[in-house]
């Protein structure tokens, strides 16, 4: 297949194929519903809005949406609403689950129970994005997927071999056959002052073995040598990244929040997000993002749904 490598084109390639079903959890939110009604128009989607009809309705007239577009499902109670959504994605009815008006706490808490989740044993619930940034495609023409940036506050060696492993599998999903991917930390030399700098040497090492996905794997990394060819030469350092990463591993929340509210709010990107690690797609955005991100998680989540 061919590369994809802008979110354009990313909706783009779901356009002539069968429509992923998408499952939203008390659906009377403004934003989602808006996105969700531009996936149900475009016909990348296939939607079920589980919440309150009478709201959604309301808020249909409100924005001039034709609830006829939409499966509604009447569910006054947002956390029924939201088991219920769950629900459909665990029993096959639906193959993408997207966040409502629910609080992230019971979302997540809905995806992670025990019983009725929707994560698999051995898994772990990580944060995927893909962005959009107008200065790297410039220079490489090319989106980058990142991770963890919304969920994982502190994650340990084996939890970044699992993040990696997704980050690989969601960017050959794109067509990237062999995905480059960066360990970032603050430098490029192994200390035990800086325990992120040692997993990123370990993994790096892994990679090299044949023990993760078929990718280009290096780190520590900062992430100037990661992304730039230019910062390479200048530093000296010869790394099998080159400075044209399309991963990039964080070693914990702080440093990828920071950098990908950084990329959207300061440097123009564009964000598609989801949990990942879970048995389908999860669409899982901040409260802040607007209604085309959710639209290109929308997306994003349609992509990544095993079909």
């Amino acid at each position: 297949m061919n590369k994809i490598r802008t979110l354009d084109q990313l909706v783009a390639s779901l356009r002539g194929i069968p429509p992923r079903r998408i499952a939203v959890a008390a659906g009377q939110d403004p934003n989602s519903l808006q996105a969700a009604a531009r996936a149900a128009r475009e016909q990348i989607a296939l939607v079920t809005l589980l919440g309150e009809r009478a709201r959604i309705e309301a808020l249909c007239r409100e924005h001039e949406i034709d609830a006829g577009i939409f499966t509604i499902v009447d569910e006054p109670d947002v956390a029924r609403a939201g088991a219920r959504a769950r629900d459909m994605v665990r029993e096959g009815q639906a193959d993408v689950l997207m966040k409502g008006l629910i609080g992230t706490d019971k979302y997540m808490k809905l995806i992670l129970d025990k019983e009725r989740g929707l994560l698999p044993a051995g898994n772990v619930l990580t944060h995927l994005a893909v962005l959009d940034i107008p200065a790297y495609q410039k220079k490489h023409g090319k989106l980058l997927f990142v991770s963890d940036v919304a969920v994982i506050p502190q994650p340990d060696l084996s939890t970044k071999v699992k993040m990696l492993t997704y980050c690989i599998e969601a960017a050959r999903s794109f067509g990237i056959e062999r995905p480059r991917a960066a360990l970032i930390t603050a430098n490029e030399k192994v200390s035990e002052k800086m325990p992120a700098t040692l997993d990123a040497a370990i993994i790096a090492k892994m990679a090299e073995r044949g023990q993760i996905g078929d990718a280009i794997v290096d780190g520590p990394l900062a992430l100037d040598v990661a992304i730039s060819p230019e910062a390479c030469a200048i530093k000296g350092l010869a790394s099998p990244v080159g400075g044209a990463a399309d991963i990039l591993i964080f070693p914990n929340i702080e440093a990828g929040n920071v950098f990908y509210k950084a990329a959207t709010h300061l440097a123009g990107g564009r964000l598609a997000g989801v949990v990942f690690g879970t048995s389908a797609p999860c669409v899982l955005t901040s409260r802040a993002d607007d209604e085309e991100s959710k639209y290109l998680s929308i997306a994003l989540g349609c992509r990544l749904a095993r079909g």
